[in-house]
């Protein structure tokens, strides 16, 4: 297959949750699993995709071990907190942590995303999530477990006070007037006065507006309900889609519907999920998976694009699809980190910049910036 002439530009994200996306990479010889909660090796990590000039990582998180029937292996560190301590120690790459809303108050979220933006110079994203989970909910305690439905309308309206809260300070809030003693102008503050179903928040926050104005918002897609979500909030949207056509119609449709909520073309990026098992050749992939079904005893089933065979090939997927308009770019979830993402940055990355999809050097400072996304005018400031 030649590489397109004129390739559109493609966004690339990693997935470093856990020792790698397949159950059973924790298990593999030189998988590091005795230094899983290790930060220095996530720092490790995030240089690497760093060196690739990624867009950006993400960061999972729950409330839950891990169901034992997706892995054997237990246990993570705080998402936030961990994306806060790699904020100084990075440069470029966007730091996505997941936090969910459900038996989380939005005034935290907002503050932790925030303090995340600033400390990185504006390199924050947050991953939406919610559960309805019983486990999750006996893990905190207030109250018994929503339906899904439940929970993403609590998400939604989640994502509306944080959206609000980011916007409470207007950007020119802060004076810092010795001389006055004014350290801000209290006429740019503003109160969210926010008094909906699941929330009642007045605001505004103690931290000021994040320097990316609001950080984006990802959301993935993984119902009716989360579509809804996704259309009308999400700045990137991840989707699961085992074939082009697939990831085609649903990029279609959620641009669609964004459009229908009263949104630019522009202000959304389809991410496509792709599971990747990368070798110097096709029989060494297949090896390598055949290893890990081996030690974990079942099928690896990821419901979304998966690639097992050498650099070239997942390139031209990826510019195949590309092509198509069936995703804005892909996040990429590696079998095992401490392979593949190497060979991705090191082997898929340079194929893709030779085709001249794929950048050298970052855009500019922030995660907007790697996005090609506009920086949102304060709502409270427009109305003035």
């Amino acid at each position: 297959m030649a590489f397109p002439t004129t390739p559109r530009q493609l966004h690339l994200g990693v997935d470093l949750s856990d020792a790698g996306a397949h159950p059973a990479a924790w298990r593999t010889h030189g998988s590091q699993a005795q230094r899983l909660f290790d930060a220095e090796r996530l720092q490790h990590l995030v240089e690497v995709a760093q060196r690739g000039t990624l867009d950006l990582v993400v960061l999972d998180d729950s409330f839950s071990l891990q169901p034992s029937r997706s892995t054997t292996l237990r246990g993570r560190l705080d998402a936030a907190l961990v994306a806060a301590r790699l904020a100084p120690r990075s440069r470029g790459i966007g730091l996505v942590p997941t936090v969910a809303t459900t038996h989380t108050e939005p005034f935290h979220v907002s503050k932790a995303i925030a303090t995340i933006d600033h400390v990185s110079g504006g390199r924050a994203a947050w991953q939406v999530s919610w559960t309805d989970d019983e486990q999750d909910a006996a893990h905190v305690g207030r109250g018994p477990a929503l339906t899904e439905a439940g929970a993403v309308a609590e998400a939604e309206e989640a994502v509306e006070v944080v959206t609000a809260l980011w916007d409470s300070w207007e950007d020119d809030a802060e004076i810092r007037d010795q001389a006055t003693h004014r350290f801000v102008d209290r006429a740019k503050l503003h109160y969210v006065e926010h008094d909906g179903v699941h929330f009642a928040v007045k605001g505004p926050s103690i931290t000021p507006r994040p320097p990316q104005g609001q950080p984006p918002i990802v959301v993935r897609v993984g119902s009716d309900a989360s579509f809804g979500l996704a259309a009308r909030h999400a700045d990137v949207v991840r989707i699961s889609a085992t074939d082009r056509d697939e990831a085609l119609d649903l990029r279609l449709r959620l641009r669609a519907a964004a459009a229908a909520a009263g949104r630019e073309p522009g202000d959304l990026r389809v991410l496509v999920d792709a599971f990747v098992v990368i070798g110097p050749d096709r029989a060494s992939a297949r090896a390598r998976l055949d290893l890990l079904t081996e030690l974990e005893g079942v099928e690896w089933d990821t419901g979304s694009l998966t690639h097992v065979g050498t650099a070239r090939d997942l390139a031209e997927t990826f510019l195949d699809w590309s092509a198509v308009g069936a995703a804005d770019g892909f996040v990429v979830r590696p079998a095992s980190l401490h392979t593949d993402l190497d060979v991705l940055v090191d082997g898929v990355v340079p194929l893709l910049r030779d085709a001249r999809a794929f950048r050298d050097r970052y855009a500019g400072p922030t995660l907007r910036d790697q996005l090609g996304l506009a920086r949102p005018v304060n709502r409270y400031a427009a109305i003035a």
